[in-house]
């Protein structure tokens, strides 16, 4: 097997093979017609099964990315297939001006995952997930009363450096990640981006204005950073004493990848309750599907008697075509059930211990962080400092690794990031394993 990457004087590392997707008829397609928005690897897929996928030239790969946490359940599940054409046969699209049964099931289902009394509101994807939570509460400022009688709207969330929470004008001024924003002033006022796992910082922070905290229980794009059980329980703490909203961003880390159903009760436990839940990607297990619960609970209005905050948004206030149509929810109900039916929490839980605990052996690896299936395998520092003057020695790692049959996906500069289906198998984290320890060894060799 020749050496992935080289490293030269000029160049840090350079390409030792030919990228065969270069000449490929879909790349010139692409180049021609998509807009190039996307830093895409020179790779092109043409079908899936299990925790595997093919290029267009029969070639096999391990896919430890998982669409970026969105394949729950692999490539081709069965019951993921069957759901989806037994729904396809039946009702594809329905307008929400009207009811359906598998938007109903699926919404008591994600409230039964919560454990707490709320409702659900559905979009399409994390972002827009995210932008029903910042709407709340910007509606919860706008009507409702805070602790004290000063009657002023309060318009500002606090969030946390590293954070990413979609790419909506709204997602990236609530990203504590400057490169997100580069390019798209002004953004949406009222947000403050404060260090994270730091319960000072955000007592510092904190105005008449601040109507509520946004934040991952992991950190994914930022690096797979997990908060502290001290941290929520705090921020809860916090929300409470100066009514405040206290909202979850579980897109990547929720739903069974971190071995339990809700990410946030692997870091505190059962009795924790936000007061808002976002959740995509693994939801559907391939299929665009987002959700927001919103916790029930009474809150003064301003003007008028008090209300539940799942009932804050009225008919008008908010709304999205696709939201929750019958064939997203079918899907989604299939994906959930699979997780129940096949135990595949405490397969997250046991596998990510697994891959945790052989990782941590491999030479070029300083430190692994997360919890069940979501990863971050931080590179050490000789690594890095043997890529010097290279930008994201973790980008050159991903390369190098899906040219030996292995697909991951770089979460900063110097993190590779491993999100395989909660039905992976310990003999496919060993054949990873095995991979990344051989990439590494070959790009400082």
């Amino acid at each position: 097997m020749p050496p992935a990457l080289v490293r030269t004087a000029a160049t840090g590392y350079s390409q030792l093979f030919p990228m065969a997707a270069m000449n490929s008829d879909t790349r010139q397609l692409f180049d021609e017609f998509v807009v190039p928005n996307y830093g895409r690897y020179d790779l092109v897929l043409v079908r899936g099964l299990g925790s595997r996928v093919w290029d267009e030239d029969g070639k096999e790969y391990l896919d430890f990315g998982g669409g970026i946490a969105v394949s729950t359940l692999g490539h081709a599940h069965p019951r993921l297939v069957e759901a989806l054409d037994r729904q396809a046969r039946e009702l594809i699209h329905s307008s929400n001006l009207y009811y359906t049964r598998p938007q109903a099931e699926l919404a008591r289902r994600l409230v039964e995952i919560v454990g707490s009394p709320g409702k659900i509101f559905f979009s399409n994807s994390g972002a827009e997930a995210n932008e029903a939570a910042i709407k709340l509460a910007r509606k919860f400022g706008n009507e409702c009363a805070g602790v004290s009688s000063d009657s002023s709207p309060r318009f500002g969330i606090l969030t946390f450096l590293r954070s990413f929470h979609g790419r909506t004008m709204a997602g990236i001024s609530a990203t504590g990640q400057e490169k997100v924003k580069e390019g798209f002033a002004p953004l949406l006022p009222g947000f403050k981006h404060l260090p994270f796992n730091d319960l000072n910082a955000v007592e510092e922070a904190i105005t008449s204005e601040t109507v509520a905290v946004l934040v991952e229980p992991v950190q994914g794009e930022g690096g797979i950073y997990p908060a502290s059980r001290e941290f929520l329980l705090g921020l809860r703490r916090i929300c409470d004493r100066y009514g405040m909203l206290l909202m979850l961003d579980e897109i990547q880390c929720g739903l069974g990848r971190m071995g339990n159903w809700c990410g946030w009760k692997e870091i505190v436990g059962e009795d924790f309750v936000p007061d808002t839940v976002s959740w995509a990607k693994g939801i559907g297990g391939g299929f665009p599907l987002g959700a927001t619960w919103i916790r029930k609970r009474l809150v003064q209005r301003l003007a008028g008697d008090p209300v539940s905050l799942c009932d804050l948004l009225q008919p008008g206030t908010h709304g999205t075509t696709f939201g929750g149509t019958p064939l997203a929810c079918a899907t989604s109900l299939a994906v959930l059930g699979t997780i129940e039916r096949d135990g595949l929490l405490a397969n997250a839980r046991a596998l990510g211990d697994y891959a945790k605990r052989k990782l941590e052996a491999v030479p070029g690896i300083k430190e692994v962080r997360g919890m069940g299936l979501i990863l971050g395998i931080e590179l050490n520092d000789q690594f890095v400092s043997r890529a010097a003057g290279v930008k994201a020695p973790s980008h050159l790692v991903a390369i190098a690794s899906m040219r030996n049959g292995l697909l991951s996906v770089p979460a900063g500069p110097s993190v590779i990031r491993w999100l395989p289906p909660l039905n992976v198998t310990s003999s496919e984290i060993d054949e990873a394993v095995s991979i990344l320890s051989r990439t590494l060894v070959a790009m400082v060799t």
